[in-house]
């Protein structure tokens, strides 16, 4: 499937003027704009550091840039210079939801903090997306996915399985953070649409990332402080895919039935009373018993026998699949999840499209990554400026257009 349609989602009428970088802030501005809001990413004249990195990373149009920046109209500012601030004031007055990924202290410097623009526009939405929550000691540190790691237990979770810590490979903690920040935002507008009150939202990507995290693994601790956190079977090194005789499956026999059923599979239903199995809780305190039972079932047979057979039995069973097997997967091109989008400079690229449905509001790309300053001229003239005006404004250079 194309698509270049302009946004038409549930989400239709919403105004977001958009400060943020990387991407914790673009990841979650981007599903707002697929879901239909009108969406400004105002850059500085470095532009996104995210522009830079990868395969046509020279033309400021890196892959992970265009995966997170589409369907938002682009314009530059130099926040410096009091007429592009001005300007970026003039844009806030006609916006629902102002959202920036600066700390505190940096956009009280920059005269954008909350107090600055709640007096332009009282029922302002104000999202400050960063480290650490303000109120707290760490709060002037800068962060990154890899600090938010290293710094929620992300990473320590990693030394049970390999012996050290190590990042999860994807940027996990950002991707998780946004989803926080976008229903954040979502909140807020439904409570001004009941109100026509404006408020302040702070999202931090350490405590989101610890929230997140201790859902599983606060554990035992949950029933006092001498008690161990963790969650035993999922931090186990035998919870993993499992080895066939020609690959790899992961399995998941989970209720009494599944159990029962996966005894007399291979040959063992005497299994099936013994009382270390006979229920989820008995299972759960002999995982490791049954964990190593099931690594060594399901050696014994190839990954076709067990793809078929537990699926007769509607035992959870899967391939272990790599990058390049998303692009074959019979599912996802089944359901249309890739999709092409044409981009004026690098022609046709595949994007994914939302994973969610609507029957009335389906969401709906709104178009690829523009380059640096790509409407910045547009946007000027949407807020009513002359051609004299944005020419001084672009001689002078508070803001900047595309080449």
């Amino acid at each position: 499937m194309t698509s270049n349609a302009a946004p038409n989602g549930p989400l239709k009428g919403l105004k977001i003027v958009d400060l943020t970088s990387v991407v914790f802030g673009p990841y979650s501005t981007q599903i707002l704009s697929d879901l239909g809001a009108d969406v400004i990413k105002v850059e500085s004249p470095a532009g996104d550091i995210m522009r830079f990195v990868g395969k046509h990373g020279e033309t400021g149009m890196g892959p992970v840039h265009l995966n997170v920046n589409r369907g938002k109209k682009v314009i530059t500012l130099d926040l410096k210079k009091p007429d592009a601030l001005a300007v970026l004031h003039d844009l806030i007055r006609d916006a629902d939801v102002f959202v920036h990924t600066m700390r505190p202290a940096a956009a009280a410097r920059l005269k954008i903090g909350y107090d600055d623009l709640r007096e332009i526009n009282p029922s302002l939405i104000y999202a400050g997306a960063y480290g650490f929550a303000a109120d707290g000691p760490y709060a002037a540190k800068p962060a990154y996915d890899d600090i938010i790691q290293g710094l929620s237990g992300f990473a320590a979770l990693n030394a049970h399985l390999v012996g050290e810590p190590r990042f999860v490979p994807n940027v996990i903690n950002d991707k998780i953070c946004s989803l926080v920040l976008t229903y954040s935002i979502l909140a807020a507008a439904y409570h001004r649409q009941a109100t026509g009150e404006g408020q302040a939202i702070e999202v931090p990507m350490f405590e989101s990332s610890v929230q997140f995290l201790l859902v599983e693994h606060l554990g035992d601790r949950t029933f006092g402080k001498d008690e161990p956190p963790g969650y035993a079977r999922v931090l186990s090194q035998l919870r993993k895919p499992h080895k066939t005789q020609d690959g790899y499956l992961c399995v998941l026999p989970y209720n009494d039935r599944n159990w029962a059923d996966f005894f007399r599979i291979v040959g063992r239903p005497d299994l099936i009373e013994d009382a270390r199995f006979s229920s989820h809780a008995a299972r759960s305190a002999n995982y490791e018993v049954l964990y190593s039972m099931l690594a060594d079932f399901m050696a014994e047979r190839p990954s076709a026998f067990w793809l078929e057979t537990l699926a007769e039995y509607n035992i959870p069973v899967a391939k272990v699949q790599d990058l390049e097997d998303l692009f074959e997967d019979e599912h996802l091109n089944a359901v249309n999840f890739f999709t092409e989008v044409d981009h004026p400079d690098s022609g046709k690229i595949l994007a994914t499209r939302q994973s969610v449905s609507f029957s009335a509001t389906p969401p709906r790309i709104g178009g690829p990554a523009g380059r640096m300053g790509a409407h910045t001229v547009e946007v000027l003239k949407g807020l009513g400026y002359d051609d004299d005006r944005i020419g001084k404004l672009l001689a002078e250079g508070s803001v900047r257009k595309a080449d």
